[in-house]
């Protein structure tokens, strides 16, 4: 790996972990120049703005989730265990998580909002891949007879992310793990509910 990629790996490393912390409108170029050790010039030499930052950062940080959880869906065979899969990583995710901060999907929706639309733009490209891979295990299930055949796995896979999402901010502000708990309890039912018996 050359120097520059090095550099630069280091920056979207670094500055990921201050954006999913602190905020992306609180973290300031001053701030990752701190946490990096470079000044402003050579963080602007590998990226055009703070925005073009801010994308690479969330890209990074999805991208780990998703290297993550992907390497274990693929060990299963069923869908059921494939959906037990995401549900150990979110059940897990509060005691052991990836990242500092919380979901950064969650974190960049929330803070983007209106108010940055090239973030929210990022954001949502994230979940359009989560909710795609969600179908695809659910087409895959129903094509090995798994699942039933008349379900919409796009309801369903809304259904999922949305009880995930939600039953992690819950724990995390509540700080026990009873809303995920109740979640994936819940979501578990719901996977046996379309399942081919």
């Amino acid at each position: 790996m050359r120097n520059a990629e090095v550099t630069r790996n280091s920056i979207i490393t670094e500055s990921a972990n201050l954006f999913n912390t602190k905020g992306y409108k609180s973290t300031s170029i001053s701030d990752i120049t701190r946490a990096t050790g470079l000044t402003k010039g050579a963080i602007y030499r590998h990226f055009e703005n703070k925005q073009d930052l801010e994308q690479h950062a969330l890209r990074s940080l999805s991208k780990k989730m998703f290297d993550k959880i992907g390497a274990s869906i693929r060990e299963e065979n069923t869908c059921k265990d494939k959906f037990e899969v995401i549900f150990n990583f979110f059940e897990a995710y509060l005691n052991t998580p990836l990242y500092e901060g919380g979901c950064p999907l969650m974190n960049a929706a929330i803070e983007a909002d209106d108010a940055n639309p090239v973030l929210r733009q990022q954001a949502f490209t994230i979940l359009a891949q989560l909710k795609a891979s969600v179908v695809k295990i659910l087409e895959n299930g129903i094509a090995n007879n798994q699942i039933k055949k008349e379900i919409d796995t796009t309801h369903y896979s809304t259904i999922v992310i949305a009880c995930l999402e939600g039953g992690i901010m819950m724990s995390k502000l509540e700080r026990n793990k009873n809303a995920i708990s109740a979640t994936t309890k819940h979501l578990r039912s719901l996977i046996d509910s379309i399942s081919v018996a």
